[in-house]
């Protein structure tokens, strides 16, 4: 990896980043490159995720656009799968398995209310398989809806635990962490060993004190964080994390470790 510079006090670290934009009408043209690898570079963050989004209505950014943006930066971006529901076919062949094996994607996203189906919905289940087939994890949101729309496809219990149940052998990176039912995201996360949580659309300042008690507790290997960008960019979401009061593991951990080993960024260097 092209890791940029850091300082003594903080671990180079992986964010969740996702670019040009997270969800459907909030950027009206395509964010460039350089404001990116920039944004990164301003909070010392050494590798972002950028993902493609599907809707109902098609693309909001295909894989190929992610595909073009992530490659440019030398290394500093990794791609993000996305895939259209209502072609279950062409999105497990031509859309996953293509975005992993040809374009070198580290993982699936959907975002379950724009397609208002919860994560049980049979339209899932054979991405879940070539998930856990090709080795890659499952990025999803948890908790209500930033634009108005129906937040019920976004609850921990009974969606997530469920698919965690009928796979057990599958990465669900449960993206927002749940609020308002954190404490029935970090129950599912704790009780499924391949169910992490990251705090992407959430600045330290706001991560919610019970989060905050399991990442510096028994969940201090299930928390990744994230920044939702180019909403929040990573310097925003990390300003106030000494307020978090982590120890030097829990911070390595939180900012790059978990990371790295749930999206094997390692290995795909």
């Amino acid at each position: 990896m092209d890791a940029a510079p850091h300082t003594p006090s903080l671990p180079p670290r992986d964010v969740r980043v996702t670019a040009p934009l997270d969800g459907p009408g909030l950027l009206e043209e395509e964010l460039p490159v350089k404001a990116t690898v920039a944004a990164l570079a301003a909070a010392d963050v050494e590798t972002g995720l950028s993902a493609a989004s599907y809707g109902p209505q098609g693309p909001l950014i295909s894989n190929d656009e992610v595909a073009r943006f992530v490659h440019r930066p030398e290394g500093r971006l990794r791609g993000v799968a996305g895939a259209d529901l209502s072609k279950p076919v062409a999105a497990l062949r031509e859309q996953l398995r293509r975005a992993v094996e040809e374009l070198g994607f580290v993982a699936l996203t959907n975002v379950p209310w724009l397609w208002q189906l919860p994560p049980t919905d049979r339209l899932y289940y054979p991405l879940y398989a070539a998930c856990v087939d090709l080795g890659i994890p499952f990025c999803t949101q948890v908790g209500h809806t930033g634009p108005l729309r129906p937040a019920e496809t976004g609850r921990p219990i009974p969606y997530i635990d469920q698919v965690a149940l009928d796979f057990p052998e599958l990465t669900i990176v449960c993206g927002h962490f749940g609020y308002p039912w954190t404490t029935e995201m970090i129950a599912v996360a704790d009780k499924h060993a391949g169910v992490p949580i990251d705090t992407s659309a959430y600045t330290a300042r706001r991560c919610p004190p019970e989060l905050v008690e399991y990442l510096r507790g028994q969940g201090r290997r299930k928390v990744l964080f994230g920044s939702n960008y180019p909403m929040i960019t990573p310097g925003q979401a990390l300003e106030h994390l000494p307020e978090l009061h982590l120890d030097e593991e829990v911070t390595e951990l939180f900012l790059s470790a978990n990371a790295r080993s749930v999206f094997r960024l390692d290995d795909h260097s």
